[in-house]
């Protein structure tokens, strides 16, 4: 199993998976427009024409250049950051609208993230979709990683659903940029272990553990069993994702291809695949003309580009 260093930040691990999340989660948008087919993706006849990314990666861009900024989560300017650049057109929830409109009139946001949903807080998988990228950046030093997950998550997110299936993804994002590092990949079931030990008793945990116990399972079989992010819910989202990831770790365009085949809310579990993968691969390992069809990354205030394969 994978150790934790200490202190250790990545800022071209973190651009790689940003890549990686935006890449997925605009192709994995595609496949809601009519006419678009998995068979297309087979066949080698990606969706022609540019992709535009969504809230996923708009929320996942406030979060790298908050990174940026100095190497932490400050809650307060990351709600700002999120508040300020929220645009609807890009398929929030409606939750979500609500929340961030409130931030963005003024409220504190802690207090509208608590008042969500008759005051049990927001167990979707918006705090999930985004936060691949924190992992990344923390490669090495896994507990952080999970701490800070869990700092961006409650700006949006109180119910504990919500909130662990934003750790679990930026732990999963973390072992995999530290296995990148190192030149070790973790087995699957390693993977999966690596994250349950930073989960506590939730709905979350239990679907990690399932989901080692179906790696030998088809794609179409785990999504039964896990979800495929129908229901827009971190629990129905998170688990079904770190099986796609951990079973596909070092193969990018497979694991995309598996949430597309999975179908649900495939930019959100395509988002949360693809930042953990491209930890692992690195950008080299996106196909070129997927991110030439991805729309530019030009607001995210860290360039373009990430780091070499090592």
């Amino acid at each position: 199993m994978l150790r934790s260093q200490t202190a250790m930040t990545d800022l071209p691990l973190c651009r790689d998976s940003l890549d990686g999340l935006s890449v997925g989660d605009a192709l994995g948008a595609q496949f809601f427009v009519p006419g678009t087919t998995f068979q297309d993706l087979l066949d080698g006849t990606a969706p022609a024409g540019s992709w535009p990314w969504t809230d996923d990666t708009e929320m996942a861009l406030s979060l790298v250049a908050e990174l940026h900024a100095d190497g932490h989560i400050n809650q307060d300017r990351l709600a700002r950051r999120f508040a300020e650049h929220f645009e609807p057109y890009r398929g929030y929830g409606g939750g979500a609208v609500v929340i961030l409109r409130r931030i963005r009139n003024g409220e504190p946001w802690r207090d509208v993230t608590r008042d969500a949903f008759g005051g049990q807080g927001s167990m979707g998988n918006g705090a999930a979709m985004r936060v691949a990228p924190l992992g990344a950046f923390h490669a090495g030093d896994t507990k952080t990683a999970a701490l800070e997950a869990l700092r961006s998550a409650e700006i949006t997110h109180a119910h504990a659903e919500g909130i662990l299936g934003a750790v679990a993804v930026a732990v999963a994002a973390a072992e995999a940029g530290w296995a990148r590092l190192v030149r070790n990949r973790p087995t699957p079931a390693e993977l999966l272990d690596a994250v349950a030990g930073f989960l506590v008793d939730s709905q979350i945990l239990t679907g990690v553990r399932r989901a080692k116990h179906l790696l030998r399972a088809s794609v179409g079989e785990a999504a039964h069993e896990l979800g495929n992010g129908t229901q827009i819910l971190a629990q129905d989202t998170v688990p079904f994702a770190l099986w796609v990831a951990a079973t596909h770790l070092d193969d990018y365009p497979a694991a995309i291809r598996a949430c597309v085949e999975a179908g649900g809310d495939v930019d959100t579990t395509g988002a949360i695949v693809g930042g953990i993968v491209a930890a692992y691969t690195g950008r080299a390992g996106i196909p070129e003309a997927w991110l030439t069809q991805r729309e530019p990354l030009a607001e995210s205030g860290i360039g373009a580009g990430g780091a070499e394969n090592r």
